[in-house]
């Protein structure tokens, strides 16, 4: 079993190592890195994992993730890449950035794999795209899936396609929410109690969520089901129409998969 050290252990890092030990993963086989002593400390006394300095980590490990800011990759790269030899594998969680902003620090060789996963994996339902950058094998990207399976579901992409991943799954637990903070006032301006019309809505969405899912159907056979001649959905669905929630809803992820691009070439 190999040694994964996670660098920048924040939110989503912590996610993975909780992951990993769910699945079976042995602590001593973990390892990661925090700014903060108060985090390293919190993340020692949870897990039970050794917390090291960067270049400790690395020494340690045969495969980094790489979970820090996009915005602060770039150092991080600057102190670290001298310390990784070739036979590491490198995989990277940092939103926005190819895997050719890591090679300019890297030795020639060096395999790296992208990665983009989603807040859900918090609950173990994330929905994780996983890309080869150069010199990754297919070895590597089984790998990766091993690693982040435990959070949820995975998926491998080209990396042309990791924006458009980003904008729409990376991005996407962001639209449903506010779609579900929409629908929820809807309900108070109907007359329901704020909780109630919380709780209708959430449970339609993942009992929705479920459907889509486990039935195969198209979404829209299963919107037909909902929809009777004359009816209140349809009705619903026509002032919908009426004011563009579609193209919006187009433009939006377009719009999203531009900042990605933008993001990317600002770090370059």
């Amino acid at each position: 079993m190999h040694t994964i050290a996670v660098i920048g252990a924040g939110k989503i890092g912590e996610v993975l190592l909780s992951g990993l030990l769910k699945a079976g993963w042995q602590p001593d086989r973990l390892v990661a890195t925090a700014r903060r002593g108060e985090r390293a400390e919190l993340l020692r006394e949870r897990y039970g994992i050794r917390v090291l300095s960067n270049e400790e980590a690395c020494a340690e490990a045969e495969v980094l993730a790489i979970a820090v800011k996009p915005q602060d990759a770039a150092a991080l790269m600057a102190d670290l890449g001298q310390h990784i030899p070739r036979e590491k594998l490198l995989i990277s969680l940092c939103a926005g950035l190819p895997t050719s902003f890591f090679t300019k620090w890297l030795a020639e060789g060096t395999p790296i794999v992208r990665v983009m996963t989603n807040t859900p994996a918090l609950v173990d339902e994330a929905m994780t795209a996983i890309s080869a950058g150069p010199h990754a094998t297919a070895a590597h990207l089984a790998l990766a899936e091993e690693l982040f399976s435990p959070l949820g579901r995975t998926i491998r992409v080209p990396e042309s396609q990791q924006d458009a991943v980003t904008a729409l799954s990376g991005s996407g637990p962001a639209y449903f929410y506010f779609l579900v903070e929409a629908m929820t006032d809807a309900g108070i301006l109907l007359g329901l109690p704020r909780q109630v019309a919380h709780d209708l809505i959430v449970q339609t969405a993942i009992g929705s969520a479920i459907m889509l899912r486990d039935s195969g159907e198209h979404p829209v056979k299963l919107r037909e089901a909902v929809t009777s001649p004359a009816g209140t959905t349809i009705s619903a669905i026509r002032e919908l129409e009426n004011h563009g929630v579609r193209a919006a809803l187009l433009s939006a992820l377009e719009a999203a998969r531009d900042r990605a691009k933008e993001i990317a070439d600002q770090n370059l």
